[in-house]
């Protein structure tokens, strides 16, 4: 039976994208969608992004793109490492990670982090992002289109909800465009929490790849959801973006 499938962010851990899938036991019939912050952490952001290149050949995929991807895709593009915060934040990492691959290779990764999309929305009206958006009418008519990587107030006011257990009234707020919303960016270890979180119809499927948590892939309509090993574990001796 085909499943929609999305995977939180991963941050060049090669070794848990792996894992989880065979974990998952993900098929061809599988549509698979990635939160984006493929890369900068891990040592493997190169392998990463050459596995993610080659499922897409295999199955139905959709890549969003994230903030740490828009500047390594920046890179690619001009051999620049700006922003200079992008350095000490898993950048070199990822730099690293390419040594051993030719121009010809990165013209190729260049060419897959140009053509993803920065938000997705299926026929039953979930919405895929992600960080989030601002506009009060919906990730579409978002005027500053970096707010859909970089945002946390959707985040914040779903929590915030939450919290509160106003579920009645969350349709007057930007949550209520949407059936679902899914989304990366925010670690949920900064919640306590090394599982995805659901906050009113938001689920935060960034557990902590990049840092000390796991690599999730959540099924979307069962809300099942597998993890990989702690990255840390994976990866002895790194430290990631610790």
């Amino acid at each position: 039976m085909k499943r929609t499938l999305v995977i939180g962010d991963i941050h060049g851990g090669y070794r848990a994208l792996v894992q989880v899938l065979k974990r998952a036991q993900v098929t061809a019939e599988d549509m698979l969608i990635f939160l984006g912050d493929y890369v900068d952490g891990w040592s493997e952001t190169a392998q990463t992004i050459q596995l993610l290149i080659e499922l897409e050949q295999k199955q139905p995929c959709i890549f969003i793109k994230g903030n740490h991807d828009v500047w390594c895709e920046d890179w690619l593009r001009t051999g620049k490492a700006e922003p200079s915060v992008w350095l000490v934040n898993g950048g070199k990492e990822t730099i690293d990670s390419y040594s051993a691959f030719s121009d010809e290779d990165k013209l190729e990764h260049l060419h897959f982090f140009e053509r993803m999309p920065i938000y997705y929305k299926d026929k039953k009206n979930r919405l895929f992002v992600h960080a989030g958006f601002t506009s009060m009418h919906g990730a579409e008519h978002e005027t500053f289109k970096p707010n859909l990587y970089f945002d946390r107030t959707l985040w914040e006011v779903a929590t915030i909800l939450e919290e509160v257990k106003t579920h009645t009234d969350y349709e007057d707020t930007r949550l209520g465009l949407y059936r679902e919303i899914y989304i990366g960016h925010t670690p949920t270890i900064h919640f306590d929490s090394d599982i995805p979180i659901n906050a009113i119809n938001l689920w935060n499927v960034d557990t902590d790849a990049a840092f000390t948590g796991k690599l999730t892939i959540l099924d979307v309509a069962t809300k099942q959801f597998w993890q990989s090993d702690p990255l840390p574990e994976l990866y002895p001796g790194e430290k990631g973006r610790n």
